[in-house]
């Protein structure tokens, strides 16, 4: 067994960690300034501009994407080190485009989908959202509701979906709907590409998230797209999906090693310095156990989420593993997020220290793309043989 990552691998995860060290990390300030005045989490146009421009130059765009559409097709496991160095900073930043739209487009494109959707999102022309999940329907894709129904060579939809990030900005949603109700999840469920500014593409609201992030809830109201707009084939939208939402997983799980680590570092750093009673916290047993807890379980966890990159490269059936480290990681690096603003005292309650909004990330990282009561369910119902 070979626990070394590729040395191509190592020089890119070196790459996007200066990356992030030298543009992300000094504006982290100016973004918790931000979101303490209620301005929300983010940065401008301008800066997100020449942040662009910076990766762009340095060949961080495209990273999984296909060289033939511009990227540089590589594995998920240099994806995992690439994004454990992003988790690290709260400077809000994507490297175009983002992985598990991707993924799910690079999975079912046509040719002519390829042209007009998959290169101008690997180029960063274009933004992308997603929308799966509606009221009353939570985690569970078989409950969905907002129907595609056949008009000619069109399809028209209605229903209504929540929760979808970048909705009033995006240039393209990719929507999930049921065109078989009989089916369902088990062959009823398509995806299709629906524009910006398309008829009967409603946003309803913006939806204040917790650290200053924003969701919306968008209602389809006799939308209409045109038939070659459809994602892949009819019915098959479900095993695409799983893709797109498995790819999200493995990132959270590789951003919480990032934050765990950062969170541990800050403990580390600080600990030596603070006296409470005449004795360096760092010679508290408590400050002690907690950071040699988390420095096992950030190993632990950066070996898992390692183990099921591998694996899916492989082509193995990794549910199991990435419903393990979807609720594993996000867990773990709340817990040592947490510890590290207890071992910071009232400063760790500011919003001054990157802490709290790392801990509200991590809050939100527990719900979204299954929370960890579901992905429990799921680990323990394959082992034990109860689905039905």
């Amino acid at each position: 067994m070979d626990f070394e990552i590729a040395e191509e691998h190592r020089m890119l995860k070196d790459l996007v960690a200066r990356f992030v060290r030298d543009e992300l990390t000094p504006l982290e300030a100016g973004v918790l300034a931000r979101e303490a005045s209620g301005q929300g989490l983010g940065i401008g146009p301008v800066e997100h501009a020449r942040l662009d421009k910076v990766a762009h130059d340095l060949g961080l765009f495209g990273l999984d994407a296909p060289v033939d559409v511009g990227g540089s097709d590589l594995p998920m496991v240099a994806m995992v080190g690439v994004e454990e160095e992003i988790g690290r900073c709260v400077t809000p930043y994507t490297l175009p485009p983002d992985s598990p739209n991707l993924r799910m487009l690079m999975q079912t494109v046509d040719e002519r989908q390829r042209a007009a959707y998959l290169a101008p999102y690997v180029a960063g022309k274009t933004i992308s959202a997603i929308g799966i999940s509606e009221p009353g329907a939570g985690s569970d894709p078989a409950g969905m509701t907002t129907r595609a129904v056949r008009d000619g060579e069109d399809w028209v939809i209605n229903g209504r979906k929540i929760w979808i990030s970048r909705a009033a900005d995006a240039d393209f949603t990719i929507l999930m709907a049921v065109t078989d109700t009989e089916k369902r999840a088990r062959g009823g469920i398509s995806a299709f590409l629906v524009d910006k500014g398309t008829p009967g593409f409603n946003v309803l609201r913006r939806i204040p998230m917790v650290g200053g992030a924003d969701t919306y809830e968008i209602a389809l109201e006799d939308c209409r797209v045109e038939g070659w707009k459809l994602l892949g084939q009819e019915g098959a939208g479900f095993a695409p999906m799983q893709t797109r939402l498995g790819t999200r997983r493995i990132q959270m799980a590789a951003w919480s090693v990032g934050m765990a680590q950062r969170a541990l570092d800050m403990i580390v750093e600080y600990a030596p310095q603070r006296k409470t009673f005449g004795m360096p916290l760092s010679e508290r047993q408590a400050i002690q156990f907690w950071v040699a807890e988390a420095a096992t379980k950030i190993h632990a966890t950066r070996l898992m989420t390692y183990d099921c990159a591998w694996k899916l490269d492989q082509g193995r059936d990794v549910r199991n593993e990435i419903s393990m480290i979807k609720w594993f990681a996000t867990e773990m690096a709340y817990e040592t997020v947490d510890r590290a603003m207890q071992a910071f005292g009232a400063m760790g309650m500011t919003k001054e220290l990157p802490l709290a909004q790392m801990q509200a990330k991590l809050r939100t990282m527990r719900i979204y793309d299954g929370p960890t009561e579901v992905h429990k369910w799921v680990v323990a119902r394959n082992l034990l043989g109860t689905r039905k």
